[in-house]
């Protein structure tokens, strides 16, 4: 349980901390810690150098832009938990972010830490994806804004490049519609078992639009684009039938504490539930 060797700096500015990930190919960016180094520790990953965001200024924030919410990369999971502009215009982020970890984890752990990580049971790829978020990411090469729904691409693994740090987090208001977040937690870790993240529009008694990202199913976070499509133009009621497709065309994971068979079961579910939720 002890780390292999590493070099540490704590830069002051955003350029100082490019400057070290562009000059040390092995470097690996330090946010709030939390998935990085227990991996570290079980030298599951040893990196030659860690590169600590915590004293750059400007990159903990909340704040409107236009019809979006922007929100800084180092902001703490509690502070999105209760930030009140995102929950008056855009509560899904806040919602998942209040169900992370623990008390403890939410006060230390990042939004951009935990995108970049890309657990394949984490709370916020599920949000990013049915809110069609935008990653934004800062290279010597300038800004690059990723769409959420190409930001993951595989089990720990995103589209960030060694040289990039995730800057900040743009999620659009939802004001008129429906989102929820439903998730079934592993009861040691707190990570999703199944997660579910909603955003339902609804034209009278009638299903105008759905957007479902889902999480802890598969190796990587998904929209549930399949079950999407079967939901526009529907009744309320055919939530339970579209919720059977949640995991269509996925590769649903298994370990020793939730079977395959188990978590296409619980997807089922939880996704309905979801649905109903957010439909209210």
């Amino acid at each position: 349980m002890i780390p292999a060797n590493f070099n540490y700096e704590s830069p002051s500015t955003l350029n100082e901390a490019l400057n070290l990930l562009s000059a040390h190919d092995d470097a690996k960016v330090l946010a709030g810690g939390h998935s990085l180094l227990p991996a570290m520790k079980l030298r599951l990953a040893q990196p030659a150098m860690l590169v600590d965001l915590g004293r750059i200024s400007g990159l903990s924030y909340i704040r409107e832009a236009a019809d979006k919410i922007a929100i800084g990369a180092m902001t703490t999971h509690a502070e999105v938990a209760g930030s009140k502009d995102l929950l008056d215009s855009s509560p899904l982020l806040a919602l998942a972010a209040a169900q992370i970890g623990d008390t403890q984890v939410r006060n230390r752990g990042t939004l951009g830490g935990s995108l970049a990580q890309a657990h394949p049971a984490a709370d916020y790829p599920a949000a990013v994806l049915a809110l069609d978020a935008e990653i934004v990411a800062h290279s010597h090469s300038g800004e690059r804004v990723i769409p959420a729904t190409k930001f993951f691409n595989g089990m720990f693994s995103t589209a960030l490049r060694n040289d990039e740090i995730i800057t900040e987090v743009r999620v659009p208001k939802t004001r008129g519609e429906g989102v929820t977040y439903k998730k079934f937690h592993h009861p040691a870790s707190g990570y999703a078992v199944v997660g579910v993240a909603v955003r339902v529009k609804k034209s009278g008694n009638k299903i105008e639009s759905a957007a479902v990202g889902i999480t802890g199913v598969s190796e990587i976070a998904y929209r549930a684009s399949a079950m999407e499509s079967k939901l526009r133009g529907k009744p309320i009621g055919a939530f339970a039938d579209a919720a059977e497709h949640a995991a269509d065309g996925i590769d649903v994971i298994g370990d020793v504490y939730a079977s395959a068979e188990y978590r296409r079961h619980l997807v089922t579910v939880i996704t309905r539930r979801a649905l109903e939720a957010a439909a209210k």
